[in-house]
């Protein structure tokens, strides 16, 4: 692992198969490099049970002292079938409690950022209701995480509600809470800063101050996911470049096993991809 780096790398956790044990994962970071897994909560009933079920919590923990690697983010995407800004009052409560059980999560096994999803909903028809409603709830969020004092950090995602820096950062803004921040997408800012027409390196901009950490993730138009590094079109050079003269130094790379049966190649040879730019811009020599 890169200990004496000016910087430390996160391998996301669905860049491993779902059925790979735990413990596997979390040597398979170490094996490869990186400096931490980022541990995920997405919608499916399974990651969402570990929200919910002390045994699993106590075995992640279990896993981070056996395996030696930390997790010091939780990628919360559960959000998406469970919004906060949701017209249906039964999922608003649910989306509530999986927020503080992931705060709760984070305390227990020494996490200290959770990004969040920018969405006020997924499934459902965006309008001035649920943003209204998402407003709401974020507060009571916020409110819980700055007593536990774990960093909230919004994803720039790839639809209209929040998908640029600048758009996140709003939101920081209205609240002036401490302990809200932002955790951009890469591969997501480059395809909405090309659908508007703007400047990336400006959204990137707009985000000084405020960002914890970065999401480097490959795209192309109209594609967000399940392409490696290089296959798309981020300037990964230029943005983190950008993200480096912010002081920004923990960054989390963002692919998916899903369809790369090949997936400890894709570990391999995407985070040499990285490690040579962020050296390269540390000034540093980088070593395979």
């Amino acid at each position: 692992m890169g200990k004496n780096r000016d910087y430390c790398i996160s391998l996301y956790e669905k860049s491993m198969p779902n059925d790979k044990p735990l413990l596997e994962k979390y040597l398979l970071v170490r094996e490869f490099g990186y400096d931490f897994l980022e541990l995920s909560i997405d919608e499916t009933d399974e990651k969402l049970e570990r929200l919910y079920d002390q045994d699993l919590q106590e075995h992640i923990l279990d896993t981070i002292v056996e395996s030696k690697v930390n997790t010091r983010s939780i990628c919360l995407s559960g959000h998406r079938r469970y919004p906060l800004g949701s017209n249906d009052p039964s999922i608003v409560e649910r989306s509530l409690d999986i927020f503080y059980r992931t705060v709760d999560l984070a305390v227990f096994i020494g996490a200290s950022i959770i990004q969040m999803a920018g969405y006020d909903v997924y499934y459902e028809d965006s309008d001035e209701a649920t943003i209204q409603r998402f407003k709401t709830n974020l507060k009571k969020c916020l409110d819980y995480a700055s007593k536990k004092g774990i960093i909230c950090a919004f994803e720039t995602m790839e639809t209209p509600f929040m998908d640029t820096i600048e758009k996140a950062v709003s939101w920081c803004n209205t609240f002036q809470n401490p302990y809200l921040k932002v955790y951009p997408d890469l591969g997501n800012i480059t395809n909405s800063n090309n659908l508007y027409q703007t400047s990336i390196l400006r959204d990137i901009e707009c985000g000084r101050g405020y960002i914890v950490a970065a999401h480097l993730k490959e795209a192309k138009e109209g594609v967000y996911r399940d392409l490696q590094f290089g296959e798309g079109i981020v300037d990964f050079e230029a943005g983190i470049q950008a993200l480096w003269d912010q002081g920004v130094r923990l960054f989390g790379c963002e692919f998916w096993a899903q369809k790369n049966p090949d997936f400890c190649h894709a570990i391999r040879d995407n985070g040499i991809f990285i490690r040579r730019i962020l050296d390269k811009i540390a000034g540093e020599k980088h070593e395979d």
